[in-house]
């Protein structure tokens, strides 16, 4: 019995990998099959046990990423648990050449060998990588012409009218056509209709749609950008616009909005249309009346320092912004939930959902003022900060002025090069032999080169050292600088709030950037508009979970 344990114990643990159908009835069959072929294999080398079959099911080749099967044999292997892996082709470990040869040069690296069976190549031979290096090169190379192949074939289909996508809000999608589903083609006759002719935005059509308990299945949440979604989609005047997203590199799939880099498919007056063509221009038209141009857009990007970092406290959704012009010219900036901006006070809806929030608006500048108190409450230890920058400048101005290692060397080179001038002088009045000058030249000379190497290495650290002294002054500028708070640095605040979470009882969580802990506050407000100012009334300090 102990040598037939030993016996088993002495055989390779071989994996075998490979890739599958996704139809399941060819997937066993072909599974099935495969693990015959590969238990056949083993069978045929006796100091061979079959460890198991991996496999990944219809996915492509060209990336290891979403290959839950190759992934976990890959690990496995690394853990000791795999001494040799089986697969038949190149191809099916990978068709991308940078992939295949660093997961055998890595399983290499373990003492772990990959043969492919039908190629005739074994990583563990002299040549395994160089040949491996050709069939990777040419499977690549045909998951690339197959990657051509398919697109061509889709543009051509499209060209002809198949639709490629799912499902969406008013129309199903089989075979290729899209038809009308009449439930919800009325929900998109209402959205165009509040829009255009009712003049309405898409945050109050949102609202409206929700508490109206119009939920379709395929809208999770309605809100302005599934609004706008719907308002700009072709489809809906019975045109159909394909290629509005393209895959610019075959071995990543990664799609990439189609702006221009590739010709788009539109096919006019392709389907039955949900609304009709005088409607739909003249919604375009108001969404182009509305849309603000690009100065006021980057103006906007630009305008708000605490942008997506509030949160509120009782439903988690974020804070958005709300400004109101006043008599006098000035504007008044608030921020509110955005599930109280849209719906309300919370409420039930028609359908029975919760919706809107209970949580008020807080003003722009009781948010800069809760951060200014907390940015000084850090600030308490500055003037030792500083002190202790300046303590390490004082002290690299020490070593460079104490210890003037280049002044020092190069009067030791000037005094050797008079010794060995005089030495000549000696020679020439005959006081020491030309032997003697000899041997005294070339200590000079030694001790000259010595110096000269130390000359050159107290330069290079002179340079250094006023590098680094320009460095800790150029830090203390800039600390000076950003120790310079005042409620109007907006700029600054937004690289340091990490976020805000504003509660309905008068208190802020502040959470700022590198800093381990939270500061939770209670502050008071008064007057109303721009005449609003804000007070810190306590501060309770909150662990980070």
């Amino acid at each position: 019995m102990k040598n037939g344990v030993s016996q088993c114990y002495n055989k390779l643990r071989v994996a075998a990998y490979c890739r599958v159908s996704t139809d399941k009835d060819d997937q066993t069959n072909s599974l099935a099959s495969q693990r015959r072929y590969f238990a056949d294999y083993i069978n045929c080398h006796e100091d061979w046990v079959l460890n198991d079959v991996y496999y990944d099911e219809g996915i492509s080749g060209t990336q290891t990423k979403k290959r839950a099967g190759f992934n976990a044999m890959i690990e496995e292997a690394m853990q000791g648990s795999i001494d040799l892996i089986l697969t038949k082709e190149v191809c099916r470990f990978a068709r991308n050449t940078v992939d295949t040869l660093s997961y055998t040069r890595m399983l290499k690296d373990k003492g772990i060998g990959v043969v492919f069976t039908i190629d005739n190549i074994d990583t563990r031979d002299a040549d395994g990588e160089l040949r491996l290096t050709i069939m990777a090169s040419i499977a690549q190379e045909e998951s690339r012409k197959t990657s051509e192949r398919v697109k061509w074939g889709q543009r051509r289909r499209m060209e002809q009218g198949v639709v490629f996508g799912r499902d969406l809000l008013g129309y199903t999608v089989k075979d290729g056509r899209l038809s009308v589903n009449e439930a919800e083609a009325q929900i998109v006759r209402t959205i165009f209709h509040k829009f255009t002719n009712e003049g309405k935005g898409t945050h109050v059509i949102a609202r409206e749609l929700t508490e109206e308990g119009m939920h379709p299945m395929r809208v999770k949440q309605w809100s302005n950008t599934v609004i706008l979604r719907v308002l700009r989609n072709e489809k809906y005047v019975g045109d159909l616009c394909q290629k509005k997203t393209y895959t610019p590199n075959y071995l990543t799939h990664a799609k990439k909005y189609n702006r221009g880099n590739e010709e788009m498919v539109y096919l006019k007056d392709h389907h039955e249309p949900i609304i009709d063509r005088e409607l739909w221009n003249r919604t375009q038209t108001e969404l182009l009346r509305r849309s603000p141009s690009e100065e006021e857009k980057s103006k906007h990007s630009n305008r708000y320092w605490c942008s997506g970092k509030l949160y509120c406290g009782l439903c988690g959704q974020r804070y958005v912004s709300r400004t109101k012009k006043m008599k006098n010219g000035s504007v008044y900036k608030a921020w509110r939930c955005y599930a109280a901006a849209n719906h309300g006070a919370k409420k039930v809806s028609l359908d029975g959902e919760q919706i809107g929030c209970d949580n008020g608006s807080i003003n722009e500048r009781a948010l800069l003022t809760c951060v200014h108190y907390c940015i000084c409450q850090l600030q308490m230890n500055q003037k030792e900060l500083k002190r202790e920058i300046m303590q390490e400048i004082k002290e690299i101005k020490g070593k460079h002025e104490k210890k003037p290692n280049t002044g020092r060397i190069q009067d030791k080179m000037d005094a050797l090069a008079v010794k060995k001038k005089k030495a000549i002088d000696l020679m020439l009045e005959g006081l020491i032999t030309k032997e003697d000058l000899k041997e005294q030249t070339q200590w000079y000379d030694d001790q000259l080169s010595e110096l000269t190497e130390a000359l050159n290495s107290s330069k290079r650290q002179d340079k250094v050292n006023l590098a680094e002294l320009s460095e800790y002054e150029r830090y203390l500028n800039a600390l000076d600088e950003i120790m310079t708070f005042d409620e109007s640095n907006a700029s600054l605040y937004r690289e340091i709030l990490d976020k805000m979470v504003i509660f309905h009882d008068n208190t802020v969580e502040v959470w700022l950037k590198c800093v381990p802990f939270g500061m939770k506050l209670s502050i008071a407000s008064h007057g109303k508009n721009n005449d609003y100012h804000t007070d810190v009334l306590s501060m309770e300090i909150i662990e980070k979970a």
